[in-house]
């Protein structure tokens, strides 16, 4: 089972990257834990090609594939833009938060592939803060500020706090519905706890990355493996005995500074 995040095809140099990548076996899995790129065309391309060469793809939604982008020959907003990716990747066969959870009975196996679309809350504020207001206007004042605010719309929901609550509460429901005895390999574009937002060069920005209503799911759920991406730090740490793998590519500037995940695809399950 191997994985991917944060391919940002939208510069060349990563576009000629996806062009490249196959698997290592027939039967590989691959999860692409979101921001492939802003534009529905580009989305369509890269899970298209990678559909191809792969047994199975599992995409989780990161903030750049909702953005209302201008340039965008799609301009829905919010909800119905999820909901026509979700169209997309059906018609393409790749799996998504809204499909049934896949059973990987390969390596380590069996276990739950499950795919999540939860956003963010805000609560994950930046220091010295204590609310919504005062996390933002310390961003803003740092010039630390995401481009959601801009872009990523929440219709029809009034801010992207309450569809993350509400996110999270459907996806809460649909794992506790699942069958305990079963390990799960949780899939999200941010990752369920708040740690691996500390070594973040902006602390600012850690209130785009996630949610603190999720920070004990990897403990309720019979977890095996978190995969997250969005942060652009690769790296495997641990918690509660949980491994926790973060999968990004990132901007053509920071892997060229740092060189490239070696390997991109990286194995996630079982553990390596």
């Amino acid at each position: 089972m191997l994985a991917v995040s944060d391919l940002h095809i939208s510069y060349q140099e990563n576009r000629d990257l996806v062009e490249k990548l196959q698997p290592t076996h027939p039967d590989d899995w691959l999860i692409v834990a979101g921001d492939i790129a802003e534009k529905s065309e580009s989305i369509e391309w890269a899970l298209g090609l990678l559909a191809e060469r792969f047994a199975r793809v599992i995409w989780a939604p990161g903030n750049h594939e909702l953005w209302t982008h201008p340039e965008d020959a799609v301009q829905l907003r919010g909800t119905a833009r999820y909901d026509h990716l979700v169209q997309l990747c059906r018609r393409l066969g790749v799996l998504t938060p809204e499909d049934p959870y896949p059973l990987w009975q390969g390596a380590g196996g069996p276990v739950l592939v499950a795919p999540l679309f939860l956003l963010y809350d805000y609560s994950f504020r930046a220091p010295g803060t204590s609310t919504k207001e005062e996390s933002l206007a310390a961003a803003y004042e740092a010039g630390i500020v995401c481009a959601d605010e801009h872009m990523l719309h929440p219709d029809p929901y009034p801010d992207r706090d309450s569809w993350c609550r509400e996110r999270v509460r459907l996806t809460e429901e649909r794992l506790a519905a699942c069958d305990p005895s079963v390990p799960l390999v949780l899939v999200n574009h941010y990752p369920l706890v708040r740690h691996p937002t500390e070594i973040l060069w902006y602390p600012e920005f850690a209130q785009w990355c996630g949610t603190e209503l999720t920070a004990d799911w990897h403990r309720r759920f019979n977890t095996a493996a978190m995969i997250y991406g969005h942060l652009h730090i690769p790296r495997r740490t641990s918690y509660d005995g949980v491994p926790f793998t973060e999968v990004s590519l990132g901007y053509p500037r920071e892997w060229r500074k740092r060189g490239l995940p070696d390997p991109l695809l990286r194995e996630v399950f079982p553990s390596a």
